[in-house]
């Protein structure tokens, strides 16, 4: 069968483009085969800094023949709508359609369409240039006299050349042929720009990437990746070196060039006395360049970097090292100043007094003036929920109340409150954003602060994703959690929710955050009453309402996603959350729950009934109390009379008095269990349910004739559907 080789070549696409583009033309190209009736066996996209590649093994030759029936009007349709019938089918006259009969419906004319299959590559010469005219790059330009006209070709940047052939292994290719913007389609590509900047000319995908290889061009991306992480790492090594790795930097870089050339460059040993991630980041900013530290000391940075070019030099690559090395040392040369600057007084210190004593923060030290000059200086947050200072101020009073209860020392975790954000203020962290939290936590060692504190600043932005570790410390716990909590309840308030796939203020993160640090540290937190603290402050002398059970919501939906990820039954969590939804009588010493606002007790309960219903035990009560439930239901839609409670009088059966001796057994020990947390043994107090209630069915007539029985009966088993609803709502599992 054939292959068709595509390649789309253009001026430098920009590296943090080219993977998502390279996909986007495998999808649309190979969706628009399939849609035109053609069938592929494999298709796989390539791209450099130069070129989008698309290569499709086993492409039909021809799209199939299809017969299409169409059912038209009634024999009897007034004219205008045969005459519509006749132009959508494609017929000229009613004599080329036929009649059909419905016994119910009468006669109506049918078109049988034939529609001959069409060769492929007619099919591609169409499908290319609307693909690359419809391409969804994020930014597009136009170019040359061309573009002053309407509907003048755009692309990521000015498009070069196409190729474009097809054909079978055993014969020559064709060129499919095309024009699209003034350029035409053909089997003409070029290599390395500097290295073999003349034509080549290619047949079919094996000899292309081979002839490309000959002209210094590394097709496949992951491979350039390969080359490039080999030679850094047998560079550095035979240097005395290490290489620190990068994976983000590696898929950069390997997006700027088409040749990799792996060399080593150098800048002077005093600016190894900035912070690691400080040249780190310069170098890595300033130049997509690697750094290395020397061997068995992951701690020390070295002085020489890895650096890749695009060119074999013929000097083996002295000059460009040398020019890099001279941009890195002035890069860092601004980083030492920014490190000083950051530990000098700021130029308006006299201003400051005010902030400080709001704050209790002592201007002697640098990351104090800082925070008073965050304060100072009013920079906002968000427009609806006041400055920064402000929203400090929330998150210190937050983390106060929240401090016991993850024990940590309530002085300690407001002065990483008010901290926290200092950084925010530093000349780094203005150059570095990326460096916010951690170049705080460095400049809090500097200054004396209590390791705990210094940490907090680094780690209350933890978790920033699913892969990111959550903070464990007791003061981190604090932070991390007041300062997302201010972030949802604030944001709540002034009603800018998350919709469909928009989330700028990255809440679904916020909210996910929170439960990964409360579940994964054990921590008991009410979140009702934590919202009500975060919202006090926010809400006073303000027209605003926070919708408390909507945010519960949100969370409880963050936490859905977090279990399932984890393994847990989507059924499960819906069973456990809907607990308690049934009313329980207090008169009956029953328990009461409290709302589901205790995410640890929540993931326990969808613990312990996974464990439940994976027994023997667990299976068989589960079908028990669904149909208790399901009959419940029934009859309570039919308002059929239920009694308020079980009267032992009218239990005339053996198998019913045994059953509401089990459910009272049952209920009560459950309900301790509860109270002392362990769902384990309340999971085994209401096994002892599963043969009276098995027993109860096969022996008892539910819907007696007697109405009072009848009454009795149906309380009876809204005692069962209390007792299992104390951990969760059996009706709801599946199974």
């Amino acid at each position: 069968m054939p292959d068709l080789l595509l390649e789309l070549r253009s001026e430098e696409i920009p590296a943090r483009m080219q993977r998502k583009a390279a996909g986007d033309l495998k999808k649309m190209v190979a969706d628009g085969l399939v849609e035109a009736g053609l069938t592929y066996e494999a298709a796989r996209e390539y791209w450099t800094p130069r070129r989008l590649t698309l290569d499709i093994r086993g492409l039909t030759a021809r799209s199939r023949d299809v017969q299409e029936e169409r059912r038209g009007p009634s024999t009897k349709a007034p004219e205008q709508a045969i005459a519509g019938f006749l132009r959508s089918a494609g017929l000229s006259d009613i004599g080329q359609a036929e009649i059909q009969s419905d016994p119910r419906k009468g006669d109506f004319y049918i078109a049988r369409i034939s529609k001959p299959g069409r060769a492929a590559e007619e099919i591609i010469a169409e499908l290319i240039p609307a693909v690359i005219r419809a391409f969804p790059w994020p930014k597009s330009m136009r170019w040359g006299p061309a573009s002053a006209r309407p509907g003048s070709l755009h692309w990521v940047r000015p498009l070069q050349s196409i190729v474009c052939t097809f054909g079978p292994e055993t014969e020559e290719p064709m060129v499919v042929d095309f024009e699209v913007g003034g350029i035409r389609s053909g089997n003409v590509t070029y290599g390395h720009r500097f290295h073999a900047p003349e034509a080549i000319s290619v047949r079919r995908f094996e000899d292309y990437v081979a002839k490309l290889e000959a002209a210094k061009v590394v097709l496949d991306a992951d491979r350039r990746k390969e080359i490039i992480l080999a030679d850094a790492r047998n560079l550095a090594f035979a240097n005395g070196l290490e290489l620190v790795e990068d994976e983000g930097l590696l898929e950069e870089v390997s997006g700027l060039v088409e040749w990799p050339v792996v060399l080593l460059g150098e800048f002077e040993q005093d600016f190894l006395d900035i912070p690691a991630e400080v040249i780190r980041l310069t170098i890595r900013a300033n130049q997509k360049c690697f750094v290395t530290r020397v061997q068995d000391e992951a701690e020390n940075l070295s002085n020489r970097f890895i650096l890749v070019a695009n060119i074999e030099a013929k000097d083996g690559g002295k000059e460009i090292a040398h020019g890099n090395g001279k941009v890195v040392r002035a890069r860092l040369s601004d980083a030492v100043h920014f490190w000083k600057t950051d530990q000098a007084n700021v130029p308006d210190l006299g201003l400051l007094t005010a902030s400080a004593e709001r704050f209790g923060l002592d201007l002697a030290k640098p990351l104090d003036q800082r925070m008073a000059r965050l304060d100072h200086l009013g920079v906002t947050f968000h427009a609806k929920l006041g400055t920064q200072g402000q929203r400090v101020e929330r998150i210190a009073r937050l983390a106060r109340e929240i401090a016991p209860i993850v024990g940590a020392d309530p002085e300690l975790a407001a002065r990483a409150a008010v901290l926290a954000k200092a950084d925010l203020q530093t000349e780094i962290v203005g150059e570095f954003p990326e460096l916010q939290g951690a170049m705080g936590r460095k400049y809090a060692a500097l200054q004396g602060e209590d390791a705990s504190v210094a940490a907090a600043i680094e780690e209350h932005y933890k978790p920033q994703g699913p892969s990111d570790r959550v903070p464990a410390d007791p003061v981190s716990v604090a932070i991390a959690l007041a300062d997302k909590l201010d972030t949802l309840v604030g944001f709540w308030a002034i009603d800018e929710k998350p919709t469909g796939s928009k989330d700028p203020f990255a809440l679904r993160r916020a909210a996910l955050g929170v439960i990964r640090i409360v579940v994964e540290n054990g921590v008991r937190l009410g979140l009702s009453d934590q919202f009500s603290h975060a919202a006090t402050p926010i809400l006073q002398g303000r027209l605003l309402d926070l919708p408390t059970v909507d945010l519960l919501s949100f969370f409880h939906d963050r936490l859905k996603v977090y279990l399932r990820d984890q393994g847990a039954r989507h059924d499960l969590i819906d069973a456990v959350l809907a607990a308690g939804s049934h009313l329980i009588s207090p008169s009956r010493g029953e328990i009461a729950l409290s709302s589901n606002d205790d995410l640890l007790m929540i993931v326990r309960r969808v613990e312990a009934l996974g464990k439940f219903l994976d027994s023997e035990d667990g299976k068989n009560l589960l079908a028990g109390t669904k149909r208790a439930a399901n009959i419940l239901a029934a009859e309570e839609k039919k308002k059929t009379r239920i009694a308020d409670a079980v009267d032992p009088g009218l239990l005339a059966e053996n198998t019913e008095k045994k059953l509401f001796a089990a459910v009272n057994q049952a209920e009560k020990e459950a309900g301790q269990a509860i109270q002392n947390e362990d769902f384990s043994a309340a999971m085994l107090a209401l096994s002892a349910l599963r043969e009276p209630v098995d027993t109860f069915f096969e022996d008892v007539l539910v819907n007696a004739e007697d109405e009072a029985v009848r009454a009795n009966r149906l309380a009876l088993l809204a005692r069962i559907r209390a007792a299992t609803d104390q951990v969760a709502d059996f009706s709801r599992i599946a199974g």
